[in-house]
Formats: C-alpha cells, structure tokens, sequence
C-alpha cells in the first residue's frame, strides 16, 4: 500500500467507527500532534486520546481531499466535520447534543507501512461558537 492508500483507510476506518483498526495503521510510537494541549506519543496515549474522543463526540468526516507528497512519505488531508457533542468537557460549553460542521485538516507522515505522525488542525474558536 502507498502511504496515500493507508492514510485514506486511516480515515475511512475513522468514519467506520473502527478504533482497532485505525491502531492497526499506527506505528507503535506514533506522535499525535492535536490542535490543543500536549503532543502524545505511543499508542497507549493515542488509545486513550480516541477512548475519550468517543465519549464526548459523535464525529464522521466527510467531503475529503488528500495531498500526497511526491517521495510519498507525508499525506495532507482536508475534510469537513460532521459532529454531535455528547459530554461536556472542561473549559468548554455545557454539551446536550448540539450538532455542528466544522472545516478541518491534518497532515501525516507515513514511514515502513505505519502512520508516525498525526497532526490535527481546526479553528477552536468557531468550534465553540458552533455549540454555544
């Protein structure tokens, strides 16, 4: 598989609800780079960062574009979030199942077959807006 065709079932895994899956396309140390808060490494910490992302969200993504670099080792994804916040989490607005789209992005980098890193973006601020 390319690091194109892995990314790509990364993300259709993601939108299947796979979590096993999703780890199986992840190095054993992989970096995982959110929007906020600290960069976690392994997938012991990714594990939990999707146990917890589970219980909060209700998220599929949808209208996907994929940016390949040409020695094939990095992948740019750009989507959209379709998503329902279920549990409030610290700092952030009270949840009660506001529903919100959100434009996002990610890029990542593929080494041996396994994703290394994974690093998300996406505008907090309008995120908050959307379901306060």
């Amino acid at each position: 598989m390319t690091s194109l065709d892995i990314v790509k079932q990364y993300y259709a895994y993601f939108n299947q609800k796979n979590w096993e899956g999703m780890l199986s396309l992840l190095d054993p140390e992989v970096r995982h780079e959110p929007n906020q808060g600290e960069v976690r490494i392994g997938n012991e910490k990714f594990t939990e960062f999707m146990q917890h992302m589970d219980e909060s969200y209700e998220e599929t993504l949808s209208d996907m574009v994929f940016f390949s670099a040409s020695d094939d080792s990095r992948i740019a994804a750009e989507f959209v979030v379709n998503g329902t916040y279920k549990k409030a989490e610290e700092g952030l607005p009270p949840a009660h199942g506001q529903q919100y789209v959100l434009p996002a992005g990610a890029f990542l980098e593929v080494k041996n077959g396994k994703i290394t890193r994974v690093t998300t973006y996406y505008n907090l601020p309008l995120w908050i807006k959307l379901v306060s």
